[in-house]
């Protein structure tokens, strides 16, 4: 029986002026990625999304809606094969400053939608493709 571990996180978006922004972060491997953590005993995955983001890039915010559910297989050095599931949320940010947890990742920045899109097509993490798309599909933006 493999050990389960359990992430949540989203893909944050905001109406600046009218104009929709989406999330992004450079993680400390250089990729482009959405703000996401281990939960927590005690939290339910969406406390553990909304705490990650906020930890994470200095923003408070809401959940709209659930996006995805990623899960994945890893080997762990001291357990060996992990279960892994990551739950993804559409967060729509409420407050904050943008504010990079240097210990966990690089940088964090607003993108227009589409070129969100690129950025994550260019320098992201392949199964992340689908949560964007998706993501964005919920605010209506067909890429």
């Amino acid at each position: 029986m493999n050990r389960k571990e359990i992430s949540a996180g989203g893909v944050v978006y905001r109406s600046k002026e009218g104009n929709l922004q989406i999330q992004l972060i450079q993680d400390r491997y250089g990729k482009t990625s959405l703000a996401k953590g281990k939960m927590e005993a005690g939290e339910t995955v969406e406390q553990t999304a909304l705490r990650e983001i906020w930890e994470e890039t200095g923003i408070t915010g809401v959940i709209v809606a659930p996006v995805d559910i990623i899960a994945y297989t890893y080997n762990h050095p001291q357990y060996g094969a992990v279960d892994k599931e990551v739950h993804y949320y559409l967060v729509e940010a409420k407050e904050g400053t943008l504010k990079p947890q240097v210990e966990e990742i690089n940088g964090v920045d607003w993108f227009e939608p589409l070129q969100a899109w690129k950025k994550q097509q260019s320098s992201g993490y392949s199964n992340n493709d689908a949560i964007l798309k998706q993501a964005l599909s919920l605010l209506d933006i067909h890429v």
